[in-house]
């Protein structure tokens, strides 16, 4: 659907047919600024809160925001879609945007990528890092992304740059069709495999990703990174 527009001939800004997923685990610190910030203009947000230890949850209460919990973590994988069964379920929400807790996206990058949804074919609408040059991206987080794009058989189907970029957009088919198994960091190899076999139509955009104090030191480790790696290579194998 495409927005109204005003007598300016400028879209109207109007996202009550959006919905903001933000799965959050230990996020006590920020999680409220992050969510008042961007209901300014995505009135509807729920946050998953995933068996937190700290206050949270205390927090996400304060911000008008809806809440759902975890009674334990199970990661971001089940997060996200608990979080996005939940959007579905209310009968006005179009469009849904996986949204991070610790301030790293931003709210411009979702309503551009929205706007993609309304004025195209595009069913998905993915972020990236590395379309444009971002220099804000760690060197070793830069390293291990884009070699997960490049020996990712499905990232490479896609024509990906940032197979691991947690800001996306799905319309309702999309959102409604996505069952997210992988309850870990895995669920970013297991969703774009998903669209790789899908008929779905995907699109990747550049985003501005902020990385604070904050993020960077609750961000992946080379690890994890390594991780990331390993899974995709075993998630491969599977499929021959």
């Amino acid at each position: 659907m495409t927005p109204p527009l005003s007598h300016l001939g400028e879209a109207v800004n109007d996202y009550h047919d959006t919905w903001l997923v933000i799965p959050a685990y230990n996020e006590g610190q920020v999680i409220a600024d992050v969510v008042e910030a961007a209901r300014k203009t995505f009135p509807n947000i729920v946050v998953v809160d995933d068996g937190s230890s700290d206050d949270t949850a205390k927090h996400v209460a304060q911000t008008g925001a809806h809440l759902v919990r975890h009674p334990v973590n199970l990661g971001q994988g089940a997060a996200l879609q608990t979080g996005l069964k939940y959007a579905l379920e209310q009968p006005t929400a179009q469009y849904f945007a996986t949204f991070d807790a610790d301030g790293q996206h931003q709210t411009a990058d979702v309503e551009k990528m929205v706007e993609l949804l309304r004025t195209s074919e595009v069913d998905v609408v993915l972020g990236s890092r590395f379309i444009e040059q971002n220099g804000q991206v760690p060197w070793i987080k830069r390293v291990v992304l884009r070699t997960a794009a490049a020996v990712s058989p499905t990232a490479r189907k896609l024509k990906l740059t940032d197979a691991h970029n947690g800001l996306r957009v799905l319309n309702r088919e999309a959102a409604g069709r996505l069952q997210i198994t992988m309850n870990g960091m895995a669920h970013a190899s297991e969703i774009v495999g998903f669209l790789a076999g899908s008929e779905l139509k995907v699109a990747e955009v550049p985003v501005d990703i902020l990385y604070t104090e904050y993020s960077r030191a609750k961000g992946q480790s080379l690890i994890n990174g390594v991780n990331i790696l390993f899974d995709i290579s075993l998630r491969e194998r599977g499929r021959r």
